[in-house]
């Protein structure tokens, strides 16, 4: 229980770019669990994102969604992709183009190219009822997932936007945003269950 806390508060200060905080925490982790490859990778994105941030975001994402297939495969993969990484901007533009091939091969739309989607097939239901069975949205930061979950929500994918929340709810526990979506979501099904 002490590591979900602890791992939780970490990816809070990842993701708003407090890198030091969270290696901190992530330390903390790694300590209580010396076993868990997974909590010694967020220490070592830490370390990537200091140096460059997008890079260490890059992977941080690439990781969450991976590990929502295979946590095996994906620790595996990543642990790869850092072995190569020597701090040099041409190779970790080649870990990244990695990264981004494999996002391909997990079924998997980048979020940008969902809203190229919904902009052609005119509405956000219809684009979403296109992939809905067959690919996945890839989130890569915060604004996306909520501006994506709040899309749901609003074309009444209510059951889909649970799913999300849930899904990403470590790492946006106590996000204002986060739980005004889960609000809006609560208040969107008790008007449902009134009609």
């Amino acid at each position: 229980m002490q590591n979900k806390k602890l791992l939780q508060q970490a990816h809070e200060f990842f993701t708003i770019g407090q890198y030091d905080k969270a290696l901190f925490l992530y330390a903390q982790v790694a300590s209580l669990s010396p076993a868990n490859t997974e909590y010694q990778l967020y220490a070592i994105f830490c370390d990537v994102a200091s140096e460059n941030p997008t890079q260490g975001q890059a992977l941080f994402d690439y990781f969450t969604v991976a590990s929502n297939e295979n946590i095996k495969e994906a620790i595996d993969e990543v642990m790869n992709m850092i072995a190569q990484y020597d701090s040099s901007s041409e190779q970790m533009s080649a870990i990244l183009e990695n990264t981004h091939k494999t996002l391909e091969t997990l079924d998997a739309i980048e979020y940008k190219d969902f809203e190229k989607l919904i902009a052609k097939r005119g509405s956000f239901k219809i684009a979403f009822q296109d992939i809905m069975f067959s690919t996945k949205v890839a989130i890569t930061s915060k604004d996306e997932f909520c501006n994506f979950v709040n899309q749901l929500i609003e074309n009444n994918f209510e059951k889909t936007a649970y799913n999300y929340l849930d899904g990403f709810n470590e790492y946006f526990k106590y996000d204002k945003q986060v739980m005004e979506l889960y609000d809006k979501l609560g208040n969107k099904t008790i008007e449902l269950n009134n009609k």
